[in-house]
């Protein structure tokens, strides 16, 4: 698999993804490319293993410049790690069923428009939820709407706030991301 990864803020995730490949983890994977729709320390990340990296203006027409980098680098799939900005329809169609995105909860809870980031945690934590998780599924133009490819629980503890239910959450999504992409690349 030739993997774009898109990214909005410190990368961690694509961190992640970068040494599963390294040590073995996922095998027959290989990231081309990294995009961003903001300046992130996900640049400094990709610099760093020589990824190359693009970066476009979110209030540009930038569908088409993405879509020639893409082509640019060969890639076959994308992956939406943690990736703030919403896709097209058009772009979503062209790429039908080759975009994974990473959400922080338990679709199709806490999905949708503007469930991002602590907002997510919150809404978990306002609704006394016993569990919550994280779910990796396909991009469609609904946003959080794609079937989806795998999800895994973890407990809400009474003592949880947003935020700490957020670092649980996000070493959860460490591990969920890797397997993903492996039942990912099983499907292409």
């Amino acid at each position: 698999m030739q993997l774009a990864v898109f990214v909005s803020g410190n990368g961690s995730n694509l961190q992640c993804i970068i040494d599963a490949i390294e040590t073995e983890r996922l095998t027959d994977t290989e990231i081309k490319l990294v995009v961003a729709d903001r300046d992130c320390f996900a640049k400094e990340r990709a610099l760093k293993h020589k990824i190359p990296f693009f970066q476009f203006d979110r209030k540009t027409n930038w569908q088409q410049l993405v879509i020639d980098q893409l082509q640019q680098h060969q890639i076959t799939h994308i992956v939406l790690a943690g990736f703030l900005s919403i896709l097209p329809k058009q772009f979503c169609e062209i790429w039908s069923n080759k975009i994974i995105n990473l959400h922080p909860a338990l679709l199709p809870k806490h999905g949708g428009k503007g469930m991002y980031g602590l907002k997510v945690h919150q809404a978990v934590i306002d609704n006394k939820e016993a569990e919550s998780g994280a779910t990796v599924h396909f991009v469609t133009e609904g946003i959080d709407e794609g079937n989806i490819l795998l999800q895994e629980k973890c407990a809400v503890e009474a003592t949880d706030t947003a935020e700490t239910l957020q670092q649980k959450i996000h070493h959860l999504e460490h591990q969920i991301l890797i397997k993903a992409i492996q039942l990912f690349h099983e499907k292409k």
